[in-house]
């Protein structure tokens, strides 16, 4: 497709920083992190129109993520200035590298969400990405839905959510369950971690949740399951276990949301532009997509912190042919303003 063609992605939620131990105890690097900031960075590596509406602060955290995401190539015009501090996430790795997070989010800028703001989503957009912190943190998460609640209702957007669960932030698993069906209930697309769906739904195994998840409105469900890889439902249909791969692991940050991304934007690539071909689609090509996020996944897995990788530019073939690892690549695909903007954020050291 020709660059003015190609799909617009659009993300909604939170930007957050990440800040990631060091090489000694009590040193620590500021890293660009959240979720929905994370899929929007690896969906603009991937060669995707993307637009990030996230509310960035105007303090020095929030204007390292504005140029972070701008020398990513990200669209900024719907993400507003926001006068609250940026939230902070300070990163704890197991000895298996698993990574989990403590917030600082009190009265932060990505939860105060007006209508005004959320107005401003871009009108070309085909596929509207929402999940993470913001869509389940007020004040903010009941006007999130309701703009993501009146996209669906046109009909014309394919809606994608990632819930992304943390227990510590949203409470126990009967206070969440219904702030994040009600976004399934307007979603299309559900991607959902095992460790997401057995703390939601304990006892129940991917088969009862997808199909209960089916049941309130989604189109096509994915569980994601690590090393293990990833299993695709879809309502009528055989369900689809793809193999993960065997990667050496640096860390865990951000591989759920490289894998969102890696899915939305093969499915983009494949043509998705509107609900209904969720439902058409043959299950070879959701397939491919999936096959595809499991390798975008697990390479970033390779990598210290949320580092997604890029799309080889001068790929030869089919635009529609699965990617392989050698359409992807790391550090000869930055940008000298990738790696300014790397720069200037891992300078932010807190002891």
């Amino acid at each position: 497709m020709t660059e003015h063609k190609k799909p617009v992605l659009t993300v909604i939620g939170e930007a957050v920083v990440d800040l990631v131990p060091g090489d000694h105890p009590g040193h620590y690097q500021a890293r660009p992190g959240g979720s929905p900031f994370n899929v929007a960075v690896g969906l603009a590596r991937l060669g995707h129109r993307t637009a990030l509406m996230a509310r960035l602060a105007d303090n020095a955290f929030g204007r390292q993520l504005r140029a972070h995401a701008t020398a990513e190539g990200l669209d900024l015009a719907p993400a507003p200035h926001a006068a609250e501090p940026t939230t902070l996430a300070v990163v704890s790795l197991d000895s298996s590298a698993r990574a989990s997070y403590d917030f600082y989010a009190a009265g932060t800028a990505d939860w105060q969400w007006t209508d005004a703001e959320l107005a401003r989503v871009p009108r070309d957009t085909n596929v509207l990405h929402v999940g993470s912190l913001a869509s389940w943190t007020p004040p903010g998460d009941l006007r999130v839905h309701a703009a993501v609640a009146a996209l669906r209702s046109e009909g014309n957007v394919v809606i994608s959510y990632d819930p992304n669960v943390r227990p510590d932030l949203v409470g126990e698993p009967a206070r969440a369950r219904p702030l994040i069906e009600q976004f399934v209930r307007v979603a299309h697309i559900i991607k959902a971690s095992r460790e997401d769906i057995d703390w939601l739904y304990p006892g129940a195994g991917p088969e009862q949740v997808s199909g209960r998840l089916l049941d309130l409105g989604a189109l096509l469900v994915v569980i994601t399951d690590g090393p293990r890889g990833a299993l695709l439902y879809r309502a009528g249909n055989t369900p689809i276990s793809c193999s993960g791969r065997q990667v050496q692991v640096a860390d865990t940050i951000g591989a759920g949301d490289a894998f969102t991304a890696g899915l939305l934007g093969g499915l983009s690539r494949r043509g998705l532009l509107a609900p209904g071909d969720l439902l058409r689609w043959p299950a070879d090509l959701l397939t491919a997509a999936v096959e595809e996020a499991v390798l975008i996944s697990a390479l970033t897995c390779e990598r210290v912190g949320a580092d997604p990788p890029f799309a080889r530019r001068a790929r030869p073939g089919d635009p529609h042919s699965p990617l392989t690892r050698a359409d992807l690549d790391f550090a000869e695909a930055v940008t000298p303003a990738v790696r300014r903007a790397r720069r200037e954020m891992t300078g932010a050291v807190a002891e």
